[in-house]
């Protein structure tokens, strides 16, 4: 079992498939929940890296639009590898970061895990923080009394009315523009300006 993290077979399935939707013109939705990619000594061999960085580049010069709806947890570049869109939703429960909680304490504390509640409050991997910092476009509410997993059919209508509104949007813009779009998304996040005073 691999608990959800990706191989590099994985990442190279979902790169053909994103070929496909460019070049039959179609829109592109990737739906997200993945704690990031497998890090064992195989998928090293396999060339990990090189699938991930060929992944980014192919998702930034797509020519249709791409939506993608984080739906539990996007870790690490191994997330990022299927997350690089015009629009980027998130679920209100789900979380978003570049590494989990429990991998930034282990690398800022050394420990196993026992700081990872400030680790959380630190790097605010939660949609409302992301929200603010402009890494994500919308967050997509869960339904009372437990979130998604407690009332699936009211999430999946609350995940279809997000991706019908922004997806008739994005289809309105020509290829260049989504291109360009999604160029300068990503060449912004993080982008803080210095006070000369």
């Amino acid at each position: 079992m691999n608990f959800g993290y990706t191989h590099p077979e994985g990442y190279r399935k979902a790169r053909r498939l994103m070929q496909l939707a460019n070049k039959f013109n179609r829109p592109l939705l990737c739906f997200v929940d993945t704690p990031g990619a497998h890090f064992d000594l195989r998928s090293e061999e396999y060339g990990q890296a090189m699938v991930i960085a060929e992944n980014l580049a192919e998702m930034i010069s797509l020519r249709v639009p791409i939506l993608v709806v984080i739906i539990g947890e996007g870790g690490s570049g191994g997330a990022l590898a299927i997350a690089v869109g015009n629009r980027v939703l998130m679920m209100e429960y789900a979380i978003y970061c570049v590494a989990p909680p429990e991998a930034c304490s282990g690398i800022v504390w050394k420990d196993k895990g026992e700081h990872a509640p400030e680790a959380t409050e630190g790097y605010k991997p939660t949609a409302p923080d992301l929200i603010k910092l402009d890494i994500i476009d919308q967050m997509i509410r869960e339904p009372l009394g437990g979130g998604a997993h407690r009332a699936p059919e009211a999430a999946a209508r609350n995940v279809r009315r997000a991706i019908r509104k922004h997806l008739t949007e994005l289809m309105q813009m020509t290829p260049q523009q989504l291109v360009q779009q999604r160029y300068e998304r990503y060449r912004h996040i993080g982008l803080y300006g210095e006070d000369s005073a």
